[in-house]
């Protein structure tokens, strides 16, 4: 079985291999050619032909299911952008930025359009459960992002409906992508159940963790500065626990800091998180849901060396050893 690196540089050879949009409108198609160029991960799709590998042999149907994904991770991130109203994408201006609204809301529409024509590809015998597979994960994918939208207003969120949000906008989307490729590998209902949850916990504390490192990393680990997510008062998993063990002093103590300079909020409130062992809180909890990923993968009846590229996939993603 072929590592991620390998997997993922076949992808991307096959991504620019073939151009899926027409020449024009071109102020429809160019952000889309743009943003798949933009240099990211493909971590999806990658993981699907992982999938498919370990169960079977690649298949033409597995690299229009990776596409399919890939295709729909960039329209969501397209339309995120939109409403979070954010400059930058990837270390480059977002889609709508450089475009304009009405071609960022356009393309991101026509792409997910064009994941659904990648879809049809694919063998029929196949078709009808990949396509259940998808419209639930796209439903919940869009679920998520409106609790993330509504939670923006609240003045308390409840540590379960944060985990429920980030399971919905971020953890489903990469535990689909292991579950479609099992089944297009012909891996048995028993493999795509556990891989499915293997994926499911392994976003979730990959999410948990870019919420710990945003605080508690360095430069280096998270690609931009440290405490954006203090500077700009979001709800993290961190921001949340805190808030159910103060007190009413801490909570007035921790209001204050909001007259800081952002350099001064972002260090008194780390300060104040690690006080609480707001830190060692998180930790635990990203452990729980990693030793949990394992614990699926684990379940799986193949030999340790067909499940060793996964494992390190994982390991690489929570920084830990397997």
């Amino acid at each position: 079985m072929q590592h991620f690196q390998e997997l993922a540089r076949q992808f991307e050879t096959y991504l620019k291999q073939y151009d899926f949009f027409p020449p024009g409108p071109e102020n429809l198609y160019v952000p889309c050619r743009s943003i798949l160029a933009s240099g990211g991960k493909h971590i999806r799709p990658t993981l699907c032909l992982m999938a498919c590998e370990l169960f079977g042999n690649l298949s033409e149907d597995a690299f229009h299911a990776a596409v399919a994904l890939e295709l729909f991770h960039n329209f969501t991130l397209i339309h995120d952008d939109i409403m979070d109203h954010a400059p930058l994408r990837r270390g480059k201006p977002t889609i709508h930025t450089e475009y304009g609204l009405a071609s960022g809301i356009l393309s991101g529409d026509v792409m997910n359009i064009y994941a659904y024509e990648q879809l049809r590809k694919i063998n029929p015998a196949h078709l009808p459960e990949i396509l259940r597979i998808f419209n639930k994960v796209a439903i919940e994918v869009c679920e998520g992002q409106q609790l993330d939208m509504d939670y923006e207003a609240f003045d308390e969120v409840g540590i379960d409906e944060y985990l429920e949000m980030i399971s919905l906008k971020t953890s489903v989307l990469l535990a689909t992508s292991l579950q479609i490729g099992t089944i297009l590998g012909n891996g048995n209902s028993h493999d795509a159940e556990n891989i499915y949850l293997f994926g499911k916990s392994l976003g979730m504390a990959f999410q948990l963790q870019d919420d710990y490192l945003d605080a508690f990393g360095t430069g280096a680990q998270v690609g931009k500065r440290l405490g954006g997510d203090i500077r700009s008062d979001k709800k993290t998993y961190l921001h949340i626990v805190c808030k159910s063990v103060m007190d009413d002093k801490q909570s007035e103590l921790l209001n204050s800091f909001s007259a800081l300079s952002p350099e001064e909020k972002v260090a008194k409130t780390i300060s104040f998180y690690k006080d609480l062992g707001i830190d060692k809180r998180t930790r635990q909890i990203i452990l729980k849901f990693s030793n949990q990923a394992f614990d699926y993968l684990n379940k799986i009846d193949k030999p340790e060396a067909r499940l060793k590229p996964l494992k390190e996939v994982a390991a690489f993603l929570l920084d830990r050893a397997y």
